[in-house]
Order: structure tokens, then C-alpha cells, then sequence
């Protein structure tokens, strides 16, 4: 797989921090499912964020700091024990919407609900991710057909796009499997699906796309985009 686009720099810097939106988030560590390249980077991050928490000065404690942390111990245990709900039973995940061979769903999303492939325009398709948790996280597969594009638009936000499957072209570079994408509101394009091949792209957007047309924003509202 020759993945040509990547996240920047602050971006896994965001995600080793913790401090991303859940939604972003998946599409980033889907990414990395992906990257070799990028796992070694963020594997190195981690690293060095070991090393700088090592070095920091230790902080003094309270004389009765252990004694404070075995009491709450204490006290977790006994409400536990007070407490005896019957075992909740595992949770069943639908399965994902089909993708064609050689597409693979993300591990990221294991946990997460799809629903089936809804028409949204001729040889155009989506499915909403449902997060476990985070019912504000915007998260959708796009499924596009080879010749096909979406309308142009630009971003009230933040879009991050994951190649899946296929390739697109939006008029600034071209994403194949493996790629990814940022857009924000300085981007205005027109992704448009290469021949040969549909395109699959897992998306996350913090705010919503802004399409130029009536009838595309109406579209884009009532699909949540």
C-alpha cells in the first residue's frame, strides 16, 4: 500500500495526548492500522513522552497519602460488595454493511455500530457510525462509485477523511487506500471518485460541511453532514 498522505505532526500529538474528539479519533487510529510509518512515529511520541514525565521533579505528598489512598480503597470495595447487580449481558454489535474484497473493516471501530448502505444520490451511499459513549460524535462511511462525486462544498469545522477503499481525486491531490485527509474552512473541493473503482472513505466532521448547492445542503442536513 503506498500511502502518500498522512496526519501531521500535531495531530498525533494530539491523539498521544488524549485530547482529541472521540469521532476524530477513530479516524486517526484507523489510519494507523494502516501506516507502518506513522505507527513508528507515534510509537516514538509515546517514548518521549515517558521520558519527559521521568524527568519531571517529584512532587511532595502528604504525610498520609498512603494511608488517604488505602481508605478510599477500602471504601470502593465495600460499596461493591454492598451492591450486587446481576451481570449485565455482553453487548451485541450488529454486523458492519458489507465492503467489497480487499476493503477491511477498521479495528478502531470493533465496538461501534453501522448502520446498512443508505441512497443518498445515484451511485452514492453512506452508513452512520454509531460510538459506544459518544452519541456527539459525527462519524460516517461514504461509499461512491467509480465517476462519481460528491458536490462541492467547503467546512464549517473540521473534516478528517480515511481512504478505505478506491481512490478520489478533489482537485488539490489524490487519496488512494491508506490516505488521509484534513479540510477545514480554507478548503473548498469537489472529491471526485477515480475510474476503475468505487471509493470507500471513513469520515469524522467536528461542525458541518457547507455544500454550495440548495438541494446538496439540504442532502447534507438530513444526513447529519
Amino acid at each position: 500500500m503506498d500511502i502518500r498522505h498522512h496526519p501531521a505532526d500535531e495531530q498525533w500529538l494530539s491523539l498521544v495526548a488524549g485530547s482529541l474528539p472521540t469521532g476524530l479519533r477513530l479516524v486517526l487510529e484507523t489510519h494507523l492500522e494502516l501506516c507502518p510509518a506513522c505507527r513508528e512515529q507515534v510509537a516514538a511520541l509515546r517514548a518521549l513522552g515517558g521520558v519527559v514525565l521521568e524527568e519531571q521533579a517529584p512532587a511532595p505528598m502528604r504525610d498520609d497519602a498512603l494511608a488517604r489512598a488505602l481508605d478510599r480503597v477500602d471504601a470502593l470495595e465495600n460499596d461493591r460488595s454492598a451492591a450486587t447487580p446481576s451481570p449485565a449481558a455482553p453487548r451485541k454489535v450488529p454486523a458492519p454493511p458489507p465492503l467489497p474484497d480487499g476493503a477491511v473493516w477498521p479495528r478502531a471501530l470493533a465496538d461501534c455500530a453501522a448502520t446498512r448502505w443508505r441512497w443518498i444520490g445515484p451511485g452514492m451511499r453512506w452508513s452512520r457510525v454509531s460510538v459506544p459513549g459518544a452519541p456527539e460524535a459525527n462519524v460516517f462511511l461514504l461509499r461512491i462509485g467509480a465517476g462519481k462525486y460528491l458536490p462541492q462544498h467547503t467546512h464549517r469545522g473540521t473534516e478528517l477523511t480515511q481512504v478505505l477503499y478506491g481512490r478520489f481525486h478533489d482537485g488539490r491531490a489524490l487519496f488512494g487506500p491508506g490516505d488521509f485527509d484534513l479540510a477545514d474552512g480554507e478548503v473548498h473541493h469537489q472529491p471526485v471518485v477515480q475510474d476503475g473503482s468505487e471509493c470507500i472513505c471513513l469520515a469524522a466532521v467536528e461542525g458541518r460541511l457547507h455544500f454550495d448547492g440548495l438541494i446538496a445542503r439540504w442532502f447534507g442536513a438530513a444526513v447529519g453532514m
